[in-house]
């Protein structure tokens, strides 16, 4: 009992509160009674403080998604909402905008009554045609008879690596590595569209439907853009098919000869194809010295690179061009990826480099044609000419249009490739080319091979200090650098000018891509047309500097610091830039039409009459106008109403004369002359 009487009262004692504890709390709720407001003031400015702190930790990544989402979400709106507005009321929206639209090209002579009348052959250029997959490699094994090139690139930005790999030629052979065929996707659907929304050729087509061409009297003539173009008859027998369907479209139709369009590197494959089917088997086609005359019209050559493209040699040097060199100075530690060791520029050269047919646009005729280290002939052009007030020509005795007011300042390009800006402004004549053994080691931690590999950096070294790299000495420059990829390339493509063109050497098929190596064929009722844009500043000459040490780095990028002092001056992030079509410099595409072909030369005994075509660039003055119906550009010009035109005209049956001669706005001519060439 008593046990429980002491811990009752012990139980009590604990129950009873402490005085002190009872004034706090009397004390407490007096303040809380007083100041009410004061604690709920900060109550909620705790809240606040909290809800700031959470604000400043994710307002910029909420705002980013919002921003993102928000546009998503219009666009897909936009994209929805478009497929129900009738084609009259965008149209009547673009009209109101940047005015009334011009009649398509084909509507317009439909109009005046041109008809279908000559078939019409289509030789699309580099990397234009679609290319699909017949055999591959087991990352590929759910890509059969997908486009590996052009269309939609189905899956392949899952698995870029293996699209290389398959994109990619045996380096050795120059064809399809063991375990893969990539063939050429065939018909028009061939090269019309290059990816959805992005046209090549199909803008043309629809052209050429409107006066009443349709499949049976257009043919694409698609072939593989990445192998030699005797190795597309060898693998493929591409070029057997383009001489039977021109017979049979020659045959269907009459006797109707063809009007040929080739655009870009297609240009130089059918001149090849022109030898080719004229030339006896088992190396030629064995048509027989009159096959061309006999089955020719025209051929109207859309941007050729005659004589090559600098543009080419930047690409198989350093693997990159104007455009790519910018975005290595945007963010020179970012080396477009390398910093993941995905090595991308790196798989690009070594798929690059495996495309034999990329050699056929190295520079032909050398110093002679493209100028030495003291002259060019394009010297003191500027690239920002003044613009004349009145658009006025001068139209001299021999029919040639040519504009006037180009203004000038002395600029030298004859050093295609240099490696300093002082050796580029100032060359000197007395430079001698040396090579030297610089004891070579080969890197073999490079999990992608390309011929840097084995290269050591005193060769490097030698490569710099020699400086200046002329036409004449960039075969030697890529040889020394590449030594795998020109040996396979010499065997199929050549760059110089032939002395004595009734040589018999002269009739091995690796000369007749190259038009200062090689005669027209004997078919003086053919007409040839050079037609090319004009107004663009275009590559034509690079200042190189030695990359930063990293990786399996490739030893050479374009320096894009080097800039004019001279704001008219063509030197630009490290590129000189002349006039030409954004791709293929004027000289390239006009002087075998201005003066190698003209009139009776030893390049066209014949006498093959020849015309020039020049576009002035004007690019769409709004994004309603899309790529414009009037621009210069490389690619774009396939969409260009004045050409469209012109060839459907030809097409229909007009001559060159009947289209007005020579229409010329670039120094064409006048570069032209100054290059000493025995004709």
């Amino acid at each position: 009992m008593s046990i429980l009487r002491r811990q009752k009262k012990s139980d009590q004692l604990e129950k009873k509160p402490d005085s002190s504890d009872k004034k706090k709390h009397k004390e407490e709720k007096q303040k809380q009674q007083q100041n009410p407001k004061k604690d709920h003031q900060k109550q909620a400015e705790e809240q606040n403080a909290k809800k700031d702190h959470q604000k400043q930790i994710w307002s910029c990544i909420d705002r980013c998604f919002w921003l993102i989402g928000c546009g998503l979400t219009m666009g897909y709106l936009l994209l929805f909402l478009y497929q129900f507005v009738p084609v009259s009321f965008t149209q009547y929206i673009k009209e109101a905008i940047i005015g009334p639209l011009p009649d398509p090209p084909g509507l317009k002579l439909k109009k005046e009554g041109l008809t279908a009348n000559h078939p019409v052959v289509l030789i699309p250029g580099s990397v234009s045609g679609g290319l699909e997959l017949w055999e591959g490699n087991e990352c590929a094994h759910s890509l059969f008879r997908k486009r590996l090139w052009g269309g939609t690139f189905g899956k392949l930005h899952r698995r870029p690596f293996c699209w290389a790999e398959h994109m990619s030629l045996d380096n050795e052979t120059g064809l399809d590595p063991p375990g893969i065929r990539v063939r050429p996707v065939t018909g028009l659907v061939g090269a019309d569209y290059f990816t959805t929304g992005y046209y090549l050729w199909a803008v043309l087509i629809s052209n050429l439907a409107q006066i009443g061409y349709e499949e049976k009297t257009i043919y694409m003539a698609t072939y593989d853009w990445r192998i030699s173009f005797q190795n597309t008859q060898v693998r493929d027998q591409t070029l057997s098919r383009l001489k039977i369907n021109i017979e049979l479209m020659f045959a269907e139709n009459f006797g109707k000869r063809v009007v040929v369009v080739a655009h870009s590197m297609g240009v130089l494959y059918f001149l090849h194809f022109m030898k080719w089917v004229e030339a006896p088997v088992p190396m030629g086609g064995g048509g027989g010295p009159n096959w061309c005359a006999r089955h020719i019209k025209a051929v109207m050559n859309i941007g050729g690179p005659f004589l090559g493209a600098p543009k080419a040699v930047a690409g198989l040097f350093s693997g990159e061009v104007k455009d790519v060199a910018a975005i290595r100075s945007i963010a020179p530690g970012f080396r477009l990826l390398d910093y993941l060791r995905l090595q991308t520029l790196r798989h690009v050269m070594h798929m690059t480099r495996s495309w034999d047919s990329t050699m056929s646009m190295i520079p032909k005729g050398g110093d002679t044609i493209w100028g030495g280290l003291d002259w060019s002939p394009e010297d003191g052009y500027d690239c920002i000419p003044k613009k004349n007030k009145s658009n006025v020509t001068q139209i001299s005795a021999d029919n040639r249009t040519v504009s006037v007011g180009s203004q000038y300042s002395h600029v030298n390009y004859g050093g295609i490739i240099s490696f300093s800006k002082d050796v580029a402004d100032a060359l000197s004549s007395k430079e001698e080319n040396k090579f030297w053994d610089a004891g070579n080691k080969s890197n073999t931690s490079c999990k992608v091979w390309t011929e840097y590999n084995e290269m050591g950096w005193g060769a490097i070294k030698a490569i710099v200090d020699h400086k200046v790299y002329t036409a004449g000495s960039l075969l030697e420059l890529l040889s020394f650098v590449a030594p795998k990829m020109m040996q396979r390339g010499s065997a199929h493509f050549s760059y110089g000018i032939a002395d004595d063109l009734d040589d018999p050497q002269y009739q091995h098929y690796k000369y007749w891509s190259n038009p200062l190596e090689t005669k027209l064929p004997n078919a003086p009722d053919v007409e040839i047309y050079s037609l090319y844009g004009v107004g663009i500043p275009t590559e034509r000459s690079y200042i190189y500097k030695v990359s930063s040490p990293g990786e399996c780095p490739i030893p050479f990028q374009i320096d894009f610091s080097s800039k004019s002092e001279k704001g008219g001056s063509c030197l630009k992030d490290g590129v000189y830039l002349v006039d030409g079509d954004e791709t293929v410099p004027v000289l390239s595409a006009g002087f075998m039409c201005a003066k190698g072909w003209r009139g009776k030369t030893r390049f066209n005994p014949s006498g093959i009459k020849t015309f020039i075509r020049e576009y002035n660039h004007s690019p769409p003055a709004t994004l309603l106008e899309g790529r414009g119906t009037l621009s210069g550009t490389h690619v774009d010009i396939l969409g260009n109403f004045a050409l469209i035109e012109d060839v459907i005209r030809v097409a229909a049956g007009a001559t060159g004369e009947d289209l007005g001669a020579d229409q010329v706005f670039s120094d064409i001519f006048k570069w032209s002359d100054k290059i000493k060439l025995e004709l």
